[in-house]
């Protein structure tokens, strides 16, 4: 008698009543990936810092804050909408509709939220590879501007093109599971226009000049490990769903996502050592790691595990070699964004025409297989044609934002902002490095002070005063710590420390 109700109640109301395409096990699956997908916020911002100088290192984490919250507003507002709109008016080339998402009906909730949570992940994942080839002289306001724009202008239109059942590359067969192409891609490519409309920073380049060394090699490899994890989250949860066979797709695509970082790290170690003589460079190996992640995304479900570390390790060569080949024609990527994203997501594409294997449990591979497999080249070509079609709308689309953005309000900062760095200029803060000196002269200050007040000319015994409280924290290491500070000369000179 109550389903007869539910029953009437729902013809009443809609000819077909709404059929969930998720279950529940499938919307917490997907959820909970898109939650990791999120923490790479962290991973780029913390990567990012690394790479830059100190006195500019919060400004690249407020760059990050953001690509979340005015790319995340645009997302929701007309991004969604043109990548996966579903009014009658969506076609090949955008979708149309679900603008500002939200329902009409209570019964289609679970869907809908859960792919805008985890598709949101994916477009400012888009926008922040971008952040880091502009890093240390783009003007902040111009950069929120832009990236309040890129995830509908850029990013939602080519996400359509290919994962959308209507978007004319899903229809020719392309392949891009979590989105070396539509994300990485798409990143990258804008990257490379906006690293060439700010030109290099000041003295870059110049004659003499040495290459900048890491503001902090620890924040980089911290941010290297963070987006290993996230990386986990875009590729498995790419399944959308765990429920019949799409859990044995997702630990096959964990299986490779490791596989094939594992590659591209075996590639950055090997260069490192030869072109540094012996020597293990930081950025040669996060960078490669890193290449070979952004490598295997576009195929991770549909490759073999011993496939993954020859793409692994490929697009971990493409991704040191692009750094050095972007640094020889003078263009300034301080992140290696361009080569770890775009040419590295160019590899991803190109390596499902070559590796892609039938998958007899959900047809990921869209009807097509690659060379290897006995795939007649189609699936190659359609790839190739996929990479040229989101590099020029990326492009493109880029250049004309940051071109209405250098002719209004200007893009870059002005090489007196340039010298003095973002943090003091747009921030208020100082430098990491100038905080660290005037907590040393603070502690020197007060270890002066505690031996002219003990009367203690050998300063081998002198004792940290409880005044300041970085010098109590430290009081446990006073003994064996003091040493004369010699470059004053003077035989009651203060405490020095070789580190705070």
């Amino acid at each position: 008698m109550v389903e007869d109700i539910v029953n009437d109640t729902l013809n009443a109301t809609t000819a077909e009543p709404y059929v969930d395409q998720l279950s529940a096990d499938d919307a917490t699956w997907v959820l909970i990936a898109a939650f990791i997908i999120f923490t790479m916020q962290s991973g780029f911002g913390l990567l990012e810092s690394g790479c830059v100088s100190a006195k500019n290192q919060v400004n690249i984490m407020y760059k990050n804050a953001s690509d979340v919250i005015f790319g995340g507003l645009m997302y929701w507002m007309v991004g969604y909408g043109l990548q996966f709109g579903d009014w009658p008016q969506a076609n090949w080339f955008c979708g149309v509709g679900r603008f500002g998402v939200d329902v009409t009906t209570d019964d289609e909730m679970g869907d809908l939220f859960v792919s805008y949570v985890f598709q949101l992940s994916f477009a400012c994942t888009a926008t922040t590879i971008v952040s880091g080839a502009m890093a240390e002289r783009v003007k902040l306001p111009s950069y929120i501007i832009y990236a309040f724009l890129n995830p509908a202008v850029a990013y939602a239109i080519p996400a359509h093109w290919i994962w959308d059942g209507l978007g004319w590359l899903n229809t020719r067969g392309v392949v891009d599971i979590a989105g070396s192409g539509v994300v990485h891609l798409c990143g990258g490519a804008a990257a490379f226009v906006a690293a060439l409309m700010l030109g290099p920073r000041t003295g870059r380049y110049d004659k003499g000049s040495e290459a900048p060394q890491p503001g902090s090699g620890i924040n980089v490899v911290l941010g290297t490990f963070m987006l290993w994890w996230g990386w986990l989250g875009f590729n498995c949860g790419s399944t959308f769903g765990v429920q019949h066979a799409l859990w044995k797709l997702a630990a096959k695509s964990a299986c490779n996502t490791l596989n094939a970082s594992m590659g591209g790290g075996v590639a950055g170690i090997i260069v490192t050592l030869i072109v540094h003589r012996g020597k293990f460079g930081v950025s040669d190996l996060c960078n490669s790691v890193l290449g070979g992640l952004v490598g295997i995304t576009a195929g991770c479900a549909v490759v073999r595990p011993w496939e993954s570390i020859v793409i692994g390790f490929i697009g971990g060569l493409v991704a040191v070699g692009g750094t050095r080949l972007l640094d020889r024609l003078h263009i300034d990527d301080p992140v290696g964004a361009v080569s770890v994203h775009g040419l590295a997501g160019i590899w991803g594409m190109l390596s499902i025409g070559f590796f892609m294997d039938v998958d007899r449990l959900s047809g990921l591979n869209n009807g097509q297989v690659g060379l290897f497999h006995g795939g007649s080249g189609y699936s190659l070509g359609i790839q190739a044609a996929a990479c040229a079609s989101i590099i020029a709308w990326s492009m493109l689309t880029t250049a004309i934002v940051l071109g209405i953005l250098k002719l209004t309000i200007g893009i870059r900062m002005s090489p007196e902002e340039e010298l003095q760095g973002a943090d003091p200029y747009e921030h208020m803060l100082l430098p990491v490095d100038e905080v660290i000196r005037r907590a040393y002269e603070n502690n020197r200050s007060h270890a002066v002070f505690a031996s002219e007040a003990h009367g203690e000319n050998d300063v081998e015994k002198c004792t940290y005063t409880k005044e300041s409280p970085t010098v109590r924290k430290r009081q446990t290491e006073m003994n064996g710590h003091c040493k004369d500070n010699m470059e004053d000369g003077n035989e009651n000179s203060a405490y020095t420390s070789d580190r705070l």
